[in-house]
């Protein structure tokens, strides 16, 4: 019992860790708002899908990249690590993503011409998968503002 406490206790004073918790969740929480003020819709699936505007995913890396370089310093081996892990899955949420995204679109497009007007249902693909560069860039701009807020605004070590 005495172990358990001890860990919460490491893990509630980890503030890269809660940096890229709240990073994470804001930015999934502002996809449904951000939906809604640019097309007019409510979607309130968007809280627990990829994809969407802000980038919920490069939001989290950029948090704790910044923040592990706030903390720990930029000359770091882990900093290191953490841009290289940055750079892949921003990569990703805009690139590799984003194109299967695209393909889902057609797919489903030629699903639906070549089924039409008959019995057959398919499951239509998930086309919102990636990002836009505008969603990526959104969610690094609020990663890194959130990092660094909480850095130089909170008393957690």
């Amino acid at each position: 019992m005495l172990k358990e406490i001890f860990a919460f206790d490491q893990l509630a004073g980890n503030a890269v860790l809660i940096i890229g918790l709240i990073a994470w969740g804001l930015a999934q929480f502002l996809k449904v708002p951000i939906q809604y003020i640019l097309y007019g819709k409510v979607n309130w699936g968007l809280w627990f899908s990829s994809g969407g505007m802000p980038s919920s995913h490069s939001a989290l890396v950029t948090s704790i990249t910044l923040a592990i370089g706030l903390y720990d310093g930029f000359n770091t081996s882990i900093f290191a690590l953490a841009v290289a892990v940055s750079m892949i899955v921003i990569y990703d949420a805009a690139g590799v993503r984003r194109e299967a995204g695209r393909h889902a679109e057609k797919l489903n497009i030629l699903i639906n011409e070549f089924f039409s007007g008959q019995p057959i249902s398919e499951q239509q693909l998930k086309e919102v998968i990636g990002h836009t560069p505008a969603q990526v860039l959104a969610g690094i701009s609020l990663g890194a503002a959130i990092a660094l807020i909480f850095y130089f605004f909170t008393s957690i070590p």
